[in-house]
């Protein structure tokens, strides 16, 4: 993976349909904060856009350009941002006069997860004349630009000939969100209308572009969902936090690891939970494809979580008892293993077998392989799939009390630990259906998840101190520091264990668990 370079700002806009012989710009200098405007500047723009064969960037309200012509010359990317914001990328133009110049790579880094292993091919040629009039306030700071813009657009996809339209664009610069509210009074009185487009792009490709499929754009499930529906909603969610958090891990958030591992087991858990309303095939390929990613992300997060845990713990030591280069040992060798797993994991991450599995997500929700039970009222089966994801918890908590070692013993907390956040993962998704007692139990679930989440913490510490010990005694160090921070995690791990029947007692029944919901 490329290491990213490239500017970024946030875009806030509103567009404007204008006929081509309409009204000319209205006077906005009496706007609030609005002392003045500028004189207007004239700029003749080239843009070339770039997509997949299949728009997937387009489809995924994303755009990719090189443009010449303005006082930003370069390649721009244009990200969602939410809340009407757009993340605009910009990186310089290596050779102004190449236009067969490839797309950057730090560019591309950051849509991987969209764009996968396809080619990028030029989708659209847009020739812009704008006039720009510049909002000032009275320090003569630019509060917003509106742009007067005469287009020339070509599609390289639909074969139809130039397309012409005028259209109207005000851009927040430096000015409040407020200045778009109180500007579009005068702007539709000058006889523009809101733009049935929301990009240049989108209006010349609408053609070429594929139906959308709903689950890309829909809210929030309604109360009557089907169960199916609650499903695809939950998935389509964390597909698109796994393809954030993708972005994240490949432009260095140290976060990105941890994040996009829980992205992928939300998606797996909830295959699993959702099972009984799902044909089994599918369903069953895509959880061992998850499984699969987020053991390509676990050893980087172990190491990334027993640093910071170690040196913590080393950090709480009176100076006396720390013997030698304890600090810096683990600082090195766990910062070196971290560093290592994630190189090998951002391999994996540019390989076929990760596209392709993202690929299988997509056709999954364009077409959810579900039984005729996933029609239901969602109200119905939700607590039938809770029961379940609950029962699991307290099977695998009657093999703990059973359990006849330690060593059995902590493999079957870590058991119990999977299932619980299971539960909490699935009463999580019920939520918009079953509401605060879903919520509640979602919590309860998080609560034990977390608890036995720390105490497998401790196991992982445990392995590696005694191994870091081991090389120490060998380089002819003191291994008595390492000695007593593996005394302490066992004495964390114990005192967590003594905790444990507490808080998962706070689970509710399982033989209640429908009047529990509902009460």
């Amino acid at each position: 993976m490329t290491a990213v370079s490239a500017n970024r700002q946030y875009e806030v806009e509103r567009k404007y349909d204008v006929a081509p012989d309409g009204g000319e710009v209205p006077d906005l200098s009496g706007l609030p904060e609005v002392a003045e405007v500028a004189p207007a500047e004239e700029l003749d723009q080239v843009a070339t856009y770039f997509d997949t064969d299949g728009l997937s960037l387009l489809a995924a309200r994303v755009t990719l350009r090189r443009r010449v012509g303005g006082v930003d010359d370069g390649w721009h990317l244009k990200l969602p941002a939410g809340e009407g914001r757009r993340e605009e990328v910009h990186v310089p133009i290596a050779d102004p006069d190449d236009a067969d110049e490839t797309v950057p790579a730090e560019l591309l880094t950051r849509v991987r997860a969209i764009v996968r292993d396809r080619p990028m091919l030029v989708s659209a040629e847009l020739r812009t004349h704008r006039v720009a009039h510049r909002l000032l306030d009275a320090d003569g700071q630019v509060l917003a630009e509106l742009c007067d813009d005469r287009v020339e657009a070509r599609s390289a996809r639909t074969g139809a000939g130039v397309e012409r339209w005028r259209e109207w664009e005000l851009e927040l610069v430096d000015g409040p969100p407020e200045l778009l509210e109180d500007a579009e009074p005068l702007l539709l009185a000058a006889g523009a209308h809101p733009s049935a487009s929301a990009s240049k792009l989108g209006r010349v490709l609408a053609e070429a572009l594929p139906p959308t499929p709903s689950w890309r754009s829909a809210g929030p499930v309604g109360a009557d969902a089907s169960t199916g529906e609650v499903l695809v909603g939950y998935l389509a969610e964390h597909l698109h936090r796994l393809h954030e958090e993708d972005r994240r891990l490949r432009t260095g958030d140290q976060e990105g690891v941890h994040q996009l591992r829980i992205a992928a087991r939300r998606l797996r858990s909830a295959l699993a939970s959702y099972a009984p309303v799902l044909d089994r095939g599918e369903a069953l390929a895509l959880r061992e494809e998850l499984r699969w990613l987020g053991g390509v992300l676990s050893a980087a997060r172990d190491a990334q979580v027993s640093r910071e845990r170690l040196l913590g713990l080393v950090g709480e030591q009176a100076d006396e008892l720390v013997l030698g280069p304890v600090a810096r040992r683990i600082d090195d060798e766990l910062r070196a293993a971290f560093t290592a797993a994630r190189a090998a994991a951002e391999e994996q991450l540019d390989g076929s077998r990760y596209f392709r599995l993202l690929d299988r997500l997509e056709r999954f929700l364009d077409e959810p392989p579900t039984r005729p039970d996933a029609r239901q009222p969602a109200d119905r089966m939700l607590a039938t799939l809770l029961r379940r994801d609950l029962r699991r918890v307290k099977r695998r908590h009657r093999a703990y009390l059973a359990a006849d070692s330690p060593a059995r013993r902590e493999v079957a907390l870590h058991d119990v630990r999977k299932a619980a956040k299971r539960l909490r993962y699935s009463a999580e998704s019920a939520g918009p259906i079953v509401g605060g007692q879903a919520a509640q139990l979602s919590s309860r679930a998080k609560a034990l998840q977390q608890l036995l989440g720390e105490h497998q913490d401790t196991v992982v510490a445990r392995r590696v101190l005694r191994d870091l010990g081991v090389r120490a005694h060998l380089a002819g160090e003191n291994g008595f520091t390492f000695g007593r921070l593996h005394a302490l995690e066992e004495a964390r791990a114990a005192e967590l264990a003594g905790r444990y029947p507490g808080v998962y007692d706070d689970l509710p029944p399982t033989s209640g668990l429908r009047s529990w919901l509902s009460g």
